[in-house]
């Protein structure tokens, strides 16, 4: 049975060789669970032991974030640290007859065989724009803790210089052609259904606004708002101009925008004007990229 301090090393040493690094967010409990064969009760103790160290920070709404790469101690700790594990383990070794000649094999050997965790060096979510590519882009690290770049099939040249792109399916095809020798991932997602449910009980709701910043994205946005809501009553769409917001946003029920425009939508819309159009990742899809990304 795995212990706290086995899980607590194990995220340690994934968090060491940045599998996760500074301000991503940590899987669930019972999804990192899953992931390395422990309760969820293990991993939340672990998750609490490495916030007490420092490395892990826990934010309400949020989770445990990533706060430090390594434990916060210098170099002569480190090594005084190092020196205490190493002493106790040799001691163990000695006092089960092992001699200095088979510490020594034995050390060499587990140090080639050691399990590092494989990360790639660098990956991308497609999208049909830059910016639908970016809501895909963040819904994959609120789930997965997984930073990604954007790319969309114009680009299809720049693949080469990613070692794995996240392809939603229906764009699978696109990045197929000339990308042997790179990790492509489908992946499914949808809108949050927090916002469609929010949107449908607001009864009230006869017209809506949709910001964007590239005018290319507001067709994709509005395809899946119809086919998800199904409304009956008018949809607006336009694309900000330097600061500013279309007229439109003044006459409408509700304005919808993706959350790269928030800082803008939020500063001139009340909070009861407005509603932030996130994705959600299928959990089939996270599992695909836990698996490759973790080499679990």
């Amino acid at each position: 049975m795995k212990t706290a301090k086995h899980i607590a090393d194990r995220i340690r040493l994934f968090i060491a060789t940045k599998q996760f690094q500074v301000g991503d967010i940590m899987p669930s409990t019972r999804e990192l669970g899953r992931q390395l064969d422990a309760s969820f009760h293990t991993v939340r103790k672990a998750y609490h032991q490495l916030a007490k160290e420092g490395m892990l920070r826990s934010e309400r709404g949020r989770g445990f974030i990533v706060n430090r790469q390594n434990i916060p101690l210098d170099k002569s700790q480190r090594l005084e640290m190092g020196a205490g594990r190493i002493r106790s383990v040799l001691e163990e070794l000695i006092g089960n007859g092992l001699d200095e000649d088979e510490i020594e094999t034995l050390f060499q050997e587990q140090l080639g065989f050691i399990d590092w965790p494989e990360r790639l060096e660098s990956c991308a979510s497609a999208g049909m724009t830059l910016e639908h590519a970016s809501m895909i882009s963040k819904a994959i690290a609120n789930e997965v803790g997984i930073k990604s770049d954007q790319i969309t099939p114009d680009e299809h040249s720049r693949s080469v210089n990613y070692d794995a792109i996240f392809v939603p399916v229906q764009l699978m095809r696109h990045f197929r052609e000339g990308s042997e020798n790179i990790l492509l991932l489908p992946i499914v997602y949808q809108l949050k259904p927090d916002v469609l449910i929010s949107l449908v009980e607001r009864s009230s709701i006869q017209s809506i606004g949709l910001v964007t910043a590239e005018e290319k994205t507001i067709n994709v946005l509005i395809d899946e708002l119809k086919f998800n809501l199904k409304f009956s009553g008018s949809i607006v769409a336009g694309t900000v101009y330097g600061k500013s917001l279309p007229l439109f946003v003044r006459e409408v029920d509700v304005v919808l925008y993706p959350p790269a425009l928030s800082a803008l939508v939020e500063r001139q819309i009340p909070e009861n004007k407005r509603m932030k159009l996130d994705y959600q990742l299928d959990k089939y899809s996270a599992d695909i990229i836990r698996a490759e990304l973790w080499d679990q």
